[in-house]
């Protein structure tokens, strides 16, 4: 009970019918409305008329079944046999919009079917159990990327990408991984001798228990019953081989990758990089602090917002005018620059697939993208980017207001250096934190985008896909408002 006050007088408001002897004073004539909660209706009423006219589901529904080519998911289901399974276009309509307002969780995505009026709605009141949300969203990861083309070619047609300034950036989102389910490569070859021992052992234990029966009770028994102990050993054993051998590959490409970019740097022929590559491979040498987790082993230990976590390094391009997507990855390296060649071509493919016929005109990023050798091919392939430079070393000098021609022995970097302290150059640049940076602030907060659901790298690509389709649907959703 609580007290609520109208004007000078004082009445009691409670939450269910009041008693006479409990109701206002005579003299007061403030009514309230008929509150009852078990009072029931006269017909059946329609979830339809619970729902605002412009309501978000409304727009994902209408978006889902009229505007959206699905064969991509249908042509996967092959199989007549078995149970019935739920229309993919429910199943759409029930993760576009739970992403889209920030609820990733299956189970809590099974919860909102029953409490929540948007999702019992775009369920027809259905309820889908959390494992079929979680089974359908994990078969389905790779048509979300077609999926985005077409929603991408609906932000087009509405006007909302304009193709002159875009910008790409990326951030660490956390994986679905604890560090305390993780090792060093230092720990990993004693631990493997240790349950080695422990499994022979046992191994020699249960042979002799079996000995032991046979000559008590015959010889009746399989003989192949495995200790729950001994599984559970057993399968630490095989991830901890799985995760050393994979630290070791992972040194010899980087070995390998290393020596052959420095041998081309030399003039050598690609022969002779490639040779270089292999004997830099057999000779890697391992990093005793390198670690691998146990729970998602393609996750990588990062540096995030609050300190070193497991993490995948998710990028996107961003159209200025709308801060419509236009491409999207994710990856496992923390670095930025390897990047930058394989989100312009995405972004080429995409636009292209969407039936747009342009390129960006300019394509600016922040100095984690920068290399000369990022420059040389972005030029070579007919693309103009603007990217920070970062320090300049002593040697390098670039006048504050750079006039006249560019001396014919500046480097790559001086070149790219003197542009943006140019007019035009300033001017471009200071547009990369306003066309970008709200995107990350937008599906981080609105979507919960910043920790994933799922592991391995593509269950994480999968994942952030379908985090930038439902961003775009925001965008589109706005502009028809």
């Amino acid at each position: 009970m609580a007290d609520d006050r109208v004007g000078d007088k004082l009445f009691e408001v409670e939450t269910g019918p009041v008693p006479a002897e409990k109701r206002a004073p005579a003299g007061a004539q403030k009514r309230f409305r008929h509150y009852d909660q078990s009072q029931s209706f006269l017909l059946p009423p329609s979830l339809d008329d619970w729902l605002p006219e412009n309501h978000e589901a409304r727009f994902i529904s209408d978006v889902v079944d009229d505007m959206l080519d699905l064969s991509c998911i249908y042509d996967s289901y092959t199989e007549a046999s078995g149970a019935p399974p739920y229309d993919p276009v429910m199943m759409l309509k029930l993760l576009f919009f739970a992403y889209s307002t920030g609820v990733t969780s299956s189970r809590e995505m099974e919860r909102r079917c029953h409490v929540d009026v948007a999702f019992r709605w775009l369920s027809a009141n259905a309820a889908p159990d959390y494992r079929s949300l979680s089974r359908f969203r994990r078969r389905h990861l790779r048509a979300i990327d077609a999926l985005f083309v077409q929603v991408l070619a609906l932000c087009a047609e509405a006007g909302l990408v304009k193709l002159g300034r875009v910008a790409l950036d990326g951030t660490k989102l956390r994986a679905s991984a604890s560090k305390h389910k993780a090792m060093s490569y230092d720990r990993m070859g004693p631990r493997i001798e240790e349950l080695e021992a422990e499994v022979a052992a046992m191994l020699a234990e249960a042979e002799a228990t079996d000995v032991a029966e046979d000559e008590e009770f015959g010889a009746d028994k399989r003989g192949d019953e495995l200790p729950p102990e001994l599984a559970t050993k057993e399968g630490r054993l095989a991830k901890l081989r799985a995760a050393k051998e994979s630290i070791e590959a992972e040194a010899r490409v980087k070995a390998a990758q290393k020596a052959e970019q420095k041998a081309k740097e030399r003039g050598a022929s690609e022969e002779e990089a490639q040779a270089a590559g292999a004997k830099a491979a057999e000779e890697a040498t391992l990093s005793g602090r390198a670690q691998r987790n146990f729970t998602d082993p393609e996750s990588r230990m990062m540096k995030t917002t609050d300190g070193f976590n497991y993490a995948q390094n998710a990028q996107v391009v961003v159209d200025e005018k709308a801060q419509v997507i236009l491409a999207h990855s994710v990856s496992n390296q923390a670095a930025d620059a390897p990047q930058l060649m394989e989100m312009i071509e995405a972004t080429e493919a995409n636009l292209g697939a969407a039936g747009i016929d342009e390129n960006p005109d300019t394509v600016i990023t922040d100095a984690g993208y920068f290399s000369e050798k990022n420059v040389t091919d972005a030029t070579d392939a007919g693309v103009d980017v603007l990217i920070a430079t970062g320090r300049l070393k002593h040697h390098e000098q670039v006048p504050a207001a750079p006039r006249g021609p560019i001396p014919k022995d500046a480097t790559v970097k001086e070149k790219m250096a003197r542009r943006l302290r140019t007019k035009e150059g300033k001017a471009d640049y200071a547009r990369r934190k306003a066309i970008v940076e709200p995107v990350f602030g937008q599906m981080k907060v609105r979507q919960r985008a910043g920790f994933l659901r799922l592991r391995g790298l593509e269950g994480a690509q999968g994942e952030w896909a379908l985090h930038s389709l439902c961003h775009n649907l925001r965008k589109l959703a706005r502009a028809n408002v």
